[in-house]
């Protein structure tokens, strides 16, 4: 038997907030399967097993916040060991937010957004929308709840483009009002023996209502009877802002935007770095016109899906150089430099809405360049559809930042403490070269590499910086 823990998936995380259980008790699991879902200041990330078991119970619900190492779950080795009834789930390290108190007047339906309720569940029961977290975000700006909605997807999975169907379809007609007689046009106290109505409203409907200000005796059911989250209306805008002293109107005074968990993450990263790393920045123009043929060759005779497109061999090409150059391979512990065993390569990935996040492709040193491009293109994947792995989270030993077709010639990167060492690459641009006496056109790329004073000096970021372009331009290192 052994327990599945919260996991750390950054070096600057203490706690995450599970999002959402993709297991119930009851079901198996295998190394490396995806169980549950875990928020981050920057992500939803999802997490894998890293054991073979059977799901004994799940300690932890939906919506908490535990730290790093808080059990979330008892796998027993033997299916043997899973009781009949799972027990109570046990009372989490951290707790969320207090649950909004229920109305007496109210029945509550049972759960139905993923959360693990103090109740016995049958074994291999689930009890959740089968939705990825993304696709329940992407749902839940939108007022809607996941489990209102038909899926489309592998048994029964709600895809965006349901939650997109559900948006432009017209809101349902309301239901006939049966044939009774007309109520009174003033609503008094019940008589002697009557009982006011008990809308039925689910968990996620009533905390919507709750923060819009919504009184739940008011809502609107839908055909079913059921009060859910379309049924809320929009929260109120906000009462004016107070009368400024200046004449100038308020609306004329420009607008504050507070960051958001991802820019606040992001800004305290990168203002820790400057406040604790010395750092130096070292330049090299590399040329790619040897390179880029060599690519272009091989690629003729490779199928699409299975072409290299340029980042990939400048990523190998830093792969290779950070393990022949280990001082930069690292991190800075408690005043001391220390290499890592591997070349564990951060990817710095923007993102279609803004921010960026930073994967990990693990032990990148020994992929060949085939490899490396599908490790680069399954990470970027999983980034930009909101669904990262915990592996892809691992900590990274030297980060590369590319700013690829985006236009910027050079880029000077801040380094990701506690490592000593970041790798920018502008964009691939044509410039004239001298080759000898001729003097030509050739693709090139400016490479920067950012070190820690505490760790190395300057001397060695050019003699990493060498070492990219004796890589790019030795075609037997690629395979």
């Amino acid at each position: 038997m052994g327990e599945f823990l919260m996991p750390s998936l950054g070096a600057d995380m203490d706690s995450g907030t599970l999002v959402e259980w993709s297991v119930a008790p009851g079901d198996r699991v295998h190394r490396g399967d995806l169980v549950a879902a875990v928020e981050t200041e920057k992500s939803v990330i999802d997490v894998e097993c890293f054991e073979d078991g059977v799901v004994e119970r799940l300690l932890v619900p939906v919506g908490t916040t535990v730290p790093v190492g808080t059990p979330l779950a008892v796998i027993a080795a033997d299916v043997a060991a899973v009781p009949a009834v799972p027990a109570v789930p046990a009372v989490p390290a951290v707790p969320a937010a207090p649950a909004v108190p229920t109305a007496p007047a109210v029945e509550e339906l049972p759960a139905d957004a993923g959360v693990v309720e103090a109740v016995p569940v049958p074994a291999g029961a689930s009890t959740y929308p089968r939705a990825t977290p993304p696709v329940r975000q992407f749902a839940k700006r939108h007022g809607l709840d996941v489990a209102d909605l038909p899926g489309s997807g592998h048994d029964g999975t709600v895809t965006r483009a349901d939650v997109l169907a559900a948006l432009a379809q017209e809101p349902p007609e309301p239901p006939e009002p049966p044939e009774a007689p007309e109520p009174p046009e003033a609503p008094g106290p019940p008589g002697p023996g009557a009982t006011a109505p008990r809308p039925r409203i689910t968990p996620y409907a009533r905390r919507l209502a709750a923060e819009r200000g919504a009184a739940i005796e008011d809502l609107q059911p839908g055909r079913d009877g059921v009060v859910r989250a379309r049924d809320v209306p929009a929260a109120p805008p906000a009462g004016p802002p107070p009368v400024p002293s200046s004449p100038v109107a308020a609306s004329a005074r420009p607008a504050r935007v507070a960051a958001d968990g991802m820019r606040a993450a992001i800004a305290a990263r990168m203002t820790r770095s400057l406040r604790e790393i010395p750092q130096y920045h070292v330049d090299a123009v590399l040329e790619l016109g040897a390179a880029l043929d060599h690519l272009r060759e091989r690629n003729r005779s490779a199928p699409v899906s299975e072409r290299i497109v340029p980042a990939a061999l400048l990523l190998h090409a830093v792969a290779q150089a950070a393990r022949r150059v280990p001082e930069l391979n690292g991190h800075w512990v408690e005043g001391t430099a220390v290499r890592a065993a591997s070349v564990d390569l951060g990817v710095v990935v923007s993102l279609r809405e803004g921010g960026l996040l930073v994967p990990t492709i693990p032990a990148a040193d020994t992929l060949a360049l085939p490899d490396l491009m599908r490790a680069l293109r399954d990470v970027v994947t999983r980034a930009r559809a909101g669904r990262l792995r915990s592996s892809d989270a691992a900590d990274a030993s030297i980060t590369v930042t590319d700013l690829g077709e985006t236009g910027g010639h050079t880029v000077h990167g801040r380094i990701f403490p506690p490592q000593v060492a970041l790798v920018g690459l502008g964009a691939v641009v044509r410039r004239p070269w001298a080759d000898g006496d001729l003097l030509g056109v050739r693709p090139t790329v400016t490479a920067t590499l950012t070190g820690d004073h505490r760790a190395t000096d300057g001397v060695v970021g050019g003699r990493f910086l060498h070492v990219i372009d004796d890589v790019l331009h030795d075609p037997e290192e690629w395979s």
